[in-house]
């Protein structure tokens, strides 16, 4: 299953789950995870909080029936969240989308997603590939904030080609 499609996507969401972690920890305190600078739509903390939600909801609740139950208007509503809890939240992302992701074959992917979103029916991949796409524009989003926020220019190796 090395190789398998399945695979590549896990490896991609669980690399940059770990680098929303590492963007966190890259703040110098809990306070500047939550600022929001003029022209700033969502902080670093809401992002953060929001794709934790977001993955949780839709591979674990969905298609892996965690029974996770997500709360979108809290996900954008929460404020001041301690980092350790967010990072709580990223390694529960974590374990839920391994161990959903782990029992999926490549011909699963074909399958329809389990429920519509936004009116639309997709095949799991397909949605999963838009996951994909919705994480790395959130993360590039939390990265520039940090730089703004802290003042600090440098990278935090993210989407590191080592992992794949």
């Amino acid at each position: 299953m090395a190789n398998s499609q399945v695979e590549n996507i896990k490896r991609v969401l669980v690399r940059d789950l770990k680098s929303l972690r590492a963007e966190l920890d890259a703040y110098d305190n809990d306070s500047q995870i939550w600022a929001l600078p003029d022209g700033l739509r969502n902080s670093a903390g809401t992002l953060a909080h929001h794709l934790a939600g977001n993955l949780r909801h839709f591979i674990g609740a969905q298609i892996g029936q965690s029974g996770y139950v997500r709360d979108r208007e809290y996900e954008f509503a929460a404020r001041d969240l301690a980092r350790g809890v967010l990072a709580e939240q990223i390694d529960a992302a974590i374990a839920d989308l391994e161990s959903t992701l782990n029992l999926l074959t490549d011909s699963d992917l074909e399958r329809p997603f389990p429920i519509t979103v936004g009116g639309h029916q997709f095949t799991i991949g397909r949605f999963l590939t838009h996951l994909i796409a919705h994480f790395a524009y959130h993360l590039g989003q939390i990265d520039y904030h940090r730089r703004i926020v802290t003042g600090n220019s440098a990278g935090i190796g993210a989407q590191s080609l080592d992992e794949l």
